[in-house]
């Protein structure tokens, strides 16, 4: 196709996205009347309007990764297909840019998982003529200036997108490659800084809604992640520091999506091995500086497994992969790995799940086991309400044989072969998948539930506090989201509970308090002990910690007044009082916990630093 005709046909698209197509599913063209930025309630999206918003996405990848060698495995052929990007998302060399976006709006697709690699913000090499044939106008661009118009296009499309941190470097993913963790083939330092570039970048186009912070953390030759332990390959500290840092210091209205571990262990017989995806967020969740903020993320396909890795040949176990379940089986792995995360409300891990990666062998795909998976995962999809993304959705066709498992693909003509040309097996699924009736419109506000866990430094969640000096110098402090209180603590471990459950309030001026001064005769509400209590007016916000001991206590003024109050003793078990909300905060910890009408006003223990002084008694007071 001439360079002339490929003007005429975008042209020609581009007036087709100002009128509607009626091969546009209503609900398609209904998303294009939304308001960003985007938050969460609970375990919905919302839009800037309080209206439920969710997430009906696709990726589009490509920027992220080029080929440089032949697939070995069924996820090599998923990523790989013999393709080579050009380092700018798939398509461009064959397709004009809004034809591509029609498509994807024609199919039910309301927003984007875009990946990108460090690489490629860095990369000032000009792209090659042939990766953006169908797109003239972009040529002599870096990797990023395409980038950055694939954002615009897609954002005044109506479409929302997600950035995503695919890999370190620009090649396919996901093996043992140099890309497995956010610092494999760079330092934690540069990643961070990578974050805030990108999200400092698009912070004026408020239908860039998110930042998915890396993918498919998993295992390399060496080394597994982990979940907490504080060391330089814990996962959970890496992400809840640049997400911090992305809200506080570029963009406050992204979404932050937390993608869970995909592999630990080594894939051989007989040795530890599993992919833990969400299951550590049970026992520890983020608490981010901005609440209604936080997404969780899992991807799942046929052919992996929650002990499988997905290798075929080399790599491979004997465990199940996903494909090989029951129907009731899968939906009870599913729900412990994942969807637990929306599934239970009011827990300190309660937030939305996004699936930003499912998908299965295209249109050619045979196995009956495969069609059967995706039907059943599908329908889970539905049932649950769940925010997805299909992986992929760009794709090459030759003679209407597509090379993978796109919803989309055109051969080097420039001929479309879409999801509902033909004889695709996937449709229907589809089909039902975004014409499900989930739930709609309006979403109240819910109470909130945070985990604080100081376990190996300060967890400042309070905007307020963070901008005021160290409010207990050497010691590891944790104070609670602003407009929260505490609610709970851990007699060892260090664990606190915070809530805006009853209450939501501007904290006033701080106080540290270290001493009883402020504990009023005759009223010794934890006799022998010492307490370390709030002024009145003030309510507890937040602690400090040296080893297991109490240092301090952090209250804030708040709209409470003085009541009669009661002792919450933990130091021989839990006491948390009937059906607690907010969850088990401390695993396998004693803790204690003040009712949802109430605020905790003080903390008591015994014993002199380094020989207990260990937390045992809240005081709580009735709002």
């Amino acid at each position: 196709m001439t360079i002339r005709m490929r003007f005429l046909r975008a042209a020609l698209v581009a007036v087709l996205l100002l009128v509607p197509l009626t091969s546009v599913p209503a609900q398609a063209a209904a998303e294009e009347e939304w308001t960003g930025p985007l938050s969460t309630r609970g375990r919905w999206i919302v839009d800037a309007d309080g209206d439920r918003f969710k997430l009906r996405s696709g990726n589009w990848h490509g920027a992220s990764g080029t080929w440089n060698g032949s697939g070995s495995t069924e996820e090599d052929a998923n990523h790989h297909a013999g393709e080579n990007s050009g380092r700018v998302p798939l398509g461009l060399d064959r397709a004009p840019m809004a034809e591509i976006i029609a498509g994807f709006r024609e199919i039910g697709i309301n927003s984007i998982r875009l990946p990108f690699s460090n690489e490629m913000i860095h990369d000032t090499r000009p792209v090659t003529d042939d990766a953006v044939a169908a797109n003239p106008s972009l040529r002599g661009r870096t990797p990023l200036q395409v980038y950055d118009t694939v954002v615009g296009e897609l954002t005044a499309a109506g479409l929302a997108v997600i950035l995503n941190n695919h890999t370190n470097t620009t090649r396919w993913c996901c093996g043992v490659d140099g890309n497995e963790r956010w610092n494999a083939s760079q330092p934690t330092g540069v990643w961070e800084d990578d974050w805030l570039f990108m999200a400092r970048r698009y912070q004026d186009n408020k239908r860039v809604v998110g930042a998915d912070l890396y993918n498919e953390v998993r295992r390399n030759v060496w080394d597994d992640p982990n979940w907490g332990l504080g060391d330089h390959h814990d996962w959970f500290a890496a992400s809840q520091r640049v997400a911090d840092r992305i809200l506080t210091e570029a963009d406050p209205d992204l979404l932050i999506v937390v993608e869970g571990i995909n592999w630990t262990g080594i894939p051989i017989d007989g040795f530890a091995h599993e992919r833990p995806t969400l299951e550590p967020a049970r026992r520890l969740s983020h608490t981010l500086v901005d609440s209604g903020k936080l997404v969780y993320s899992a991807h799942f396909y046929d052919y992996t497994g929650p002990n499988h890795s997905g290798a075929t040949g080399t790599g491979e176990t004997t465990d199940p992969r996903y494909r090989d379940l029951s129907r009731s089986e899968l939906v009870s792995v599913l729900n412990r790995q994942a969807f637990f995360v929306s599934g239970e409300a009011d827990q300190h891990f309660t937030a939305p799940v996004w699936i930003s990666e499912f998908g299965v062998g295209g249109r050619e795909e045979t196995g009956a086991e495969q069609r059967a998976w995706f039907e059943n995962f599908v329908d889970h999809l539905i049932r649950t309400d769940a925010d997805f993304a299909y992986w992929p959705l760009v794709g090459w066709h030759e003679n209407r044989r597509g090379n993978g498992w796109a919803l989309l693909h055109w051969d080097a003509a420039g001929h479309r072969m879409g999801l509902y040309d033909g004889d695709d097996w996937r449709a229907a699924a589809w089909t039902r998948l975004t014409g499900a009736q989930g739930r709609t419109g309006p979403v109240a506000p819910v109470a909130d539930w945070s985990l604080l866990s100081p376990d190996h430094g300060d967890f400042i969640a309070s905007r307020r506090m963070r901008a005021l000096p160290d409010f207990d110098s050497g010691a590891r402090k944790a104070a609670c989201p602003d407009g929260q209180r505490l609610i709970g603590l851990a007699h060892t471990g260090n664990r606190g509970l915070c809530t805006d459950a009853g209450l939501t309030f501007r904290p006033g001026a701080h106080a540290v308090v270290t001493d009883e001064r402020h504990v009023r005769p005759g009223q010794d509400w934890a006799s022998g002990y010492t307490k370390l209590q709030c002024p009145e007016g003030s309510l507890l916000t937040g602690y400090s910690v040296r080893g297991a001991a109490v240092s301090a206590a952090l209250c804030a003024a708040g709209p409470v007044s003085a009541t009669s109050g009661r002792t919450v003793w933990f130091d021989r078990g839990d006491n948390r009082g009937t059906a607690p909300k907010g969850g088990d905060f401390a695993y396998g910890r004693y803790k204690g916990q003040c009712a949802a009408d109430e605020y905790a006003a003080g903390i008591a223990y015994t014993g002199r630093i380094g020989s207990g002084r260990t937390p045992d008694a809240l005081y709580c007071r009735g709002l």
